[in-house]
Formats: C-alpha cells, structure tokens, sequence
C-alpha cells in the first residue's frame, strides 16, 4: 500500500478504536468513524469491506503491533523469569497508555458473531504463542516444574492478564495498572517455579 494509503488507513483505524471504545461495535456508525477520520463516508469502504472487516483489521493492525512491541521486550531478556516479568509489564504499561484501545479489546473480542470470533481468534492465537515460547523455554532449562500442562499455563497467563485489564476497565480505568506487574509475577512465577 503506498504511504497515502496506508495513512489514511491507520487515520481509520485510529478513529476506529476511540468510536468503538466510546460507542460499543454495534452502535459504532461507519458515518461516526468517518466523521472522527475526518473521511468521507464512502473513503471507508475504499478501504474495508463493512464494519464487520473494519473491526477485524482494525483488530489484526493493533494486536500485531501490540505483539511485535511485547516481543521486542522479551527478546531483550536473557532469563525465563526476566521474559515472564516483561510480558506481564509491557501488556499492562500498554493498555494503561491506551484506554480506547483497552476498552475495546476486553469488550469487543467477546463478540457474539461467530464468523467475527473465530477471525479474532486467528489474530489472538499470535499472542498466546509468545505466551506459548515463555512457557516451553521454562521448562525445558528446568526454570518450571517439568511436569506442567503447558497449554493451561498458556491459558492461566493469558486468563489473568485478560481478567486484569477487565476489570480495570469495568472499574473506569481509575488506577495505574503498572502497580499490578509485581503482584501479578509474584503469583504467576510461584505458581509454576519448581519447589526444590
């Protein structure tokens, strides 16, 4: 896409994420979005198909570069429980930056459309496998019991840190995320370290 395009493109999902974070998907107008792009309603579909693409790229756009900033801080680590510290705090520190974006990926990826779940789903499954290397790498250098089920661990990490952005936005994101990184690798580090 040339860089036109792809600026438009991004000024679309952008406005997007603030619309369905401020209005929910289903009250989300493509005209609203427009409007906050400052598009045309048509230039939309220039670029997406419907609503329903729009979420799903806006979805794929902003999950993988929540994905590539998450694994650019892992890679930076040396140690299993260096890597597990830096998933917990650049997931939180990202979402606690972003309230719209927060908002709508709690609220939305629950969606009851199950041709929109399942593409979710595909998008989410990138995540989960960074998730995923942690994990196998912890057991394989003996950092984690080596008797764990790697898939519920994967879940585990993935549940809590899900469950503690919800409840932060149910809450009306009033409170620094960041306070929750230690507790958080307290209680997911002792919870697979094995005990000698």
């Amino acid at each position: 896409m040339e860089k036109s395009k792809q600026n438009k493109y991004d000024v679309i999902i952008d406005a997007a994420v603030r619309v369905i974070a401020e209005s929910g998907y289903h009250k989300a107008q493509v005209s609203k979005i427009a409007k906050e792009a400052n598009v045309a309603d048509g230039t939309i579909y220039l670029y997406f198909k419907n609503k329903d693409d729009l979420l799903i790229s806006m979805f794929n756009k902003k999950m993988g570069q929540f994905v590539d900033v998450i694994q650019g801080r892992i890679d930076q680590e040396t140690t299993v429980d260096g890597k597990l510290r830096a998933l917990i705090a650049t997931h939180l520190e990202m979402l606690n930056r972003d309230q719209a974006l927060a908002m709508v990926t709690q609220l939305e990826l629950r969606q009851p459309q199950k041709e929109i779940r399942d593409e979710l789903g595909k998008i989410v499954k990138r995540y989960q496998d960074v998730i995923a290397q942690i994990i196998a790498e912890g057991v394989e250098t003996g950092y984690f019991r080596p008797d764990i089920d790697q898939r519920m661990a994967r879940r585990m990490i993935f549940g809590t840190l899900d469950e503690t952005v919800t409840a932060w936005v149910m809450k009306g994101c009033k409170y620094d995320m960041r306070t929750q990184v230690e507790p958080l690798h307290q209680l997911l580090k002792f919870g697979m370290v094995r005990m000698e």
